[in-house]
């Protein structure tokens, strides 16, 4: 298959790539390396793609690629281009997230729907949020709950997601949107709880917790997020919004002293206020993933963070602390 995976510099579309070329699949990555984390990052998390010689990489910003011709043959895209971060979409920064993640989506629609890549399009495959259904009060929370997020960030994916679901129904772009609950695992963002809670605890610095620590979420291993993706694209189904989630919740206590057991040590807390836009629970009510892609979550909390952890003290603590 020719694949084309936008965001393919990030966490999660750099391994969806490497998973299609280990595969045997023809790749096409697309990243403009929009500034939310240091560049080195993301050009660390190409480094096994730039090796296949069935990898593309074209740096270009989909507000302004010639688009019709990127996608021209392509049988797979994998939209994972957006701007992240909850906390980041308030204020005058909401004009970054509407031209990122609504604006660069209904772009690349158009083009898929367009006559060079309808000829041969299977499935164009988006990465939505649990952030759409915000502090969701059914628990796990199933698809037939009505989204109503609680930031900005949250409201960007939401309407890109419906603009996904309206190219399906009148222009017959094969779409599947799956709603990622709160990934982790190696390659994620220095942003998120995880990585700065793994990185403190190996540097002996203390963590910062907003809120009181009991809100929960349902934790998704990337490598479960990369299977439903590929699985997303191969199924027939179509016009499909999936939750896909690590099948378990747990607040962030919790998973401090699963951090703490993996790293062998205690960590420092110190603990803030809740931030704007943090939703207090996250659950994700998996079945019809499992009817639509057979999709089950492998990997539980501890195996997750372990490899997370190994990943940081290897590929990223090594270069910038000598150890």
């Amino acid at each position: 298959m020719r694949c084309i995976v936008t965001g393919a510099a990030g966490f999660v579309g750099s391994s969806i790539s490497d998973a299609l070329l280990e595969a045997g699949h023809e790749v096409v990555g697309i990243d403009c390396f929009i500034d939310y984390y240091p560049r080195e990052m993301k050009e660390r998390n190409l480094e096994n793609a730039r090796s296949h010689d069935k990898f593309q990489f074209v740096e270009q910003n989909l507000l302004g690629a010639d688009l019709d011709s990127l996608l021209e043959g392509a049988d797979w895209i994998f939209h994972q281009a957006a701007q992240a971060g909850v906390r980041a979409s308030w204020g005058g920064s909401f004009s970054i997230y509407t031209d990122n993640n609504i604006l660069a989506t209904q772009m690349l629609l158009e083009a898929a729907k367009g006559e060079r890549a309808a000829k041969t399009l299977k499935k164009f495959v988006y990465a939505s949020s649990s952030s759409v259904y915000g502090s969701a009060e059914i628990l796990p929370t199933t698809e037939k709950v009505l989204p109503c997020p609680v930031s900005p960030y949250g409201v960007s994916k939401l309407a890109a997601e419906h603009l996904v679901g309206l190219y399906d129904k009148e222009f017959d772009v094969p779409t599947v949107s799956l709603r990622y609950f709160t990934v982790f695992g190696p390659r994620q963002r220095p942003d998120m709880a995880f990585h700065r809670f793994i990185k403190a605890g190996i540097l002996d610095e203390p963590i910062t917790v907003y809120g009181d620590g009991e809100q929960s979420r349902d934790f998704t291993f990337i490598d479960d997020i990369v299977k439903a993706n590929i699985r997303a694209a191969e199924v027939e189904s179509r016009g499909e919004v999936l939750n896909i989630g690590g099948g378990s919740r747990v607040t962030l206590n919790q998973t401090i002293s699963v951090i703490e057991d993996v790293l062998g040590k205690k960590l420092v807390v110190d603990r803030r206020e809740r931030q704007h836009g943090d939703a207090r629970h996250t659950g994700a009510d998996t079945s019809r993933a499992k009817s639509v892609l057979d999709f089950a979550p492998k990997y539980p909390l501890e195996k997750g963070l372990s490899a997370e952890a190994d990943w940081l003290e290897t590929a990223v603590l090594s270069s910038t602390t000598g150890k």
